[in-house]
Order: C-alpha cells, then structure tokens, then sequence
C-alpha cells in the first residue's frame, strides 16, 4: 500500500538531514560573523499582507481561513515578511539593519514540471544602505557562505532588473505587450521573445536591441558597449563591480544583460547564483527600494535568498567532480 505525498515535496530522512544542518550551520555562522540577525517569521501570513508586497505573486501562494474567515497564506519567500517586521518592529531604529534566515517556504507550479513547491531557504536581507555599498556588502557575502558550505565553483550573475523594462518604456512598446515578454526574459525563452518582439510595431533597429541585449553575457567587457538607452543602468553595474573587485570577489561575477526575477518588486540589480556542476540555479536576489514604503517605511534594500537542497546537491555533484 502507498501513501503519497503532495507533489512538490519530499521527505528527507535521517542522512541528508544531517548534511543539510550542517550546511545551515556553517552558512548562519558565516552570516552571523558579518553582523547579521537571525529572524523568525510566521509561515502563514494575512493574504493582504503579502499581497500588499507582491500583487501578482500573491494568488500563487496556498491560502486557507482562520477562525474569523480571515484569508491566511503560505510565505512564498521571507523578504515581504522581513519588510512587514521592520515597518512594525522596528519603526523608529535607525538603519542600516541586517538580517539573515533560514526557513521553508511554498510556491504553486505547474503539474508535471518538476519543480519543488516546499523548499527550504537560507538568505540575507540589508535594509538602509543604498546602490552599490549594499549590493556589493550582500554578494560578497554570499560567495563566502556558500565557500564555508563547501561550493568552490559557485558564480553569481548580475544584472538590471529596470533595464528592460525602462528600455520597453523608451521604445514606446505598448505596456500591455511588457507581462508577455518580460515572462519570456524569465523563462530565459529567447526564441519566444524573438517572435513577440517581430510583431511589434517597432523600427528594425529598435526591434534588434530589444532581442539582442539579452544575449549580453559575460565579464566586465559586456559593460564597455553596452551605453544608450541603458547607460544609466550599465553605470551602476560597472560601479557594482568595482566594489565587488576591491572585495576580491570580481571573478565571481557574470554580468547578464537579460537577467529579470519573477517578483515584481526589484527595482534595480537582479542577481542569480550559479554553481557548473549543476543545470540550476541556487538561488537569487536583488534590490527592492519600494518594497518597504507599501509597508509604512520608505528605506532602501536588498537581499539574496538560496535553496539550501540545491546547494546541498550542488556541493555533492562538485565532489563528485574532483572538488
């Protein structure tokens, strides 16, 4: 007889359990070492809540009642939570305020594709310190924890997450045609974004720019031609990486031209994290200015969250490798 579970989910027995704790526990030290808080949320949240923090991600979280008929909702990531502390809690504490977590979280998907719905997260948020200090504080940061995790092959990619958007703006594509190809940027589906982009009413230079900046990938020298329309942005990534050279992490980067997150409160660099010997991505992040003004405190942030599993396997397929 069996007795399935929800897909999405899994049970992680004793083994793996082990070697997860000891991948937080390294992680959290790390985290901690560099000022960090650790900070523990509810997993239900008022459906309100999170819809005040992210209105298209919200009605892919898993809802239910509570006694009064109020909508709860399953956390779907820790940053919108982090945001509601810190308007509430910490209302009159003078920034810079730096937290790390470790805690699970759910998502809706897709049946048959494959992706976990419960998953655990570990990450770090920096509220208060504004463009580039803070990017560079975070992803430093995040390279050094996952070398204490056991990674050394890990890279993380940078890019814009207004680039495209501010570019879809000045080329006048009409705003009902942004969901649609910004989607295809997430889903890194450029064949996609190459038949929207033909049936817009654009000049065929235009047209080209917009298929053709995403495919900008790679060191600093992606940065040098890249000015025009998106110079503005481009500075700022330049800027980045200076920071990120003088931290002795400037290897690790790849910038990415056509790297957008799903959730729509970025509104500035994006990051993901990468590691070769796996076909996925770690984790992700990036800078949400807005975010904590729809909850009572206007404040600058920023922040990377990881999937621990994935780090875990990642860590496993690079032994596997030679190290």
């Amino acid at each position: 007889m069996t007795h399935p579970i929800p897909p999405g989910t899994r049970d992680v027995l004793p083994d793996e359990m082990r070697e997860l704790r000891a991948i937080t526990e390294r992680m959290r030290a790390r985290f901690e070492d560099a000022g960090y808080g650790e900070i523990h949320t509810p997993a239900l949240e008022y459906e309100e809540v999170l819809r005040r923090g992210e209105e298209r991600a919200a009605g892919a979280r898993y809802r239910t009642f509570d006694e009064q008929g109020n909508v709860l909702a399953l956390r779907s990531d820790m940053t919108i939570p982090i945001a509601r502390v810190v308007a509430t809690r910490y209302a009159d504490v003078e920034p810079p305020l730096r937290f790390c977590y470790f805690a699970r979280a759910w998502r809706a998907v897709d049946r048959g594709v494959g992706e976990p719905r419960e998953f655990l997260q570990g990450g770090v948020e920096l509220i208060g310190i504004p463009p580039p200090e803070a990017e560079a504080e975070v992803l430093a940061l995040t390279i050094a924890a996952l070398e204490e995790a056991g990674l050394r092959r890990h890279r993380v990619g940078i890019g814009d997450g207004s680039l495209y958007r501010r570019l879809l703006g000045a080329l006048g594509v009409p705003a009902e045609a942004h969901p649609a190809l910004l989607e295809c940027l997430s889903r890194r589906d450029l064949v996609e974004l190459d038949r929207r982009v033909a049936g817009l009413r654009l000049a065929d230079r235009e047209r080209e720019l917009l298929v053709r900046l995403p495919e900008l990938r790679g060191g600093r020298r992606v940065l040098e031609g890249a000015d025009g329309l998106v110079g503005d942005a481009v500075h700022g990534l330049r800027a980045l990486h200076e920071l990120l050279e003088e931290c002795g992490v400037g290897d690790r980067v790849i910038f990415d031209l056509g790297l957008v997150r799903q959730l729509g409160y970025y509104t500035g660099a994006v990051f993901e994290v990468y590691d070769p010997a796996v076909g996925f991505a770690l984790g992700g992040g990036g800078r949400y200015d807005e975010l904590l003004g729809r909850f009572g405190r206007q404040l600058p942030a920023c922040g990377v969250a990881l999937d621990v599993q994935r780090v875990h396997l990642a860590q496993a397929a690079e032994e596997a490798l030679g190290g």
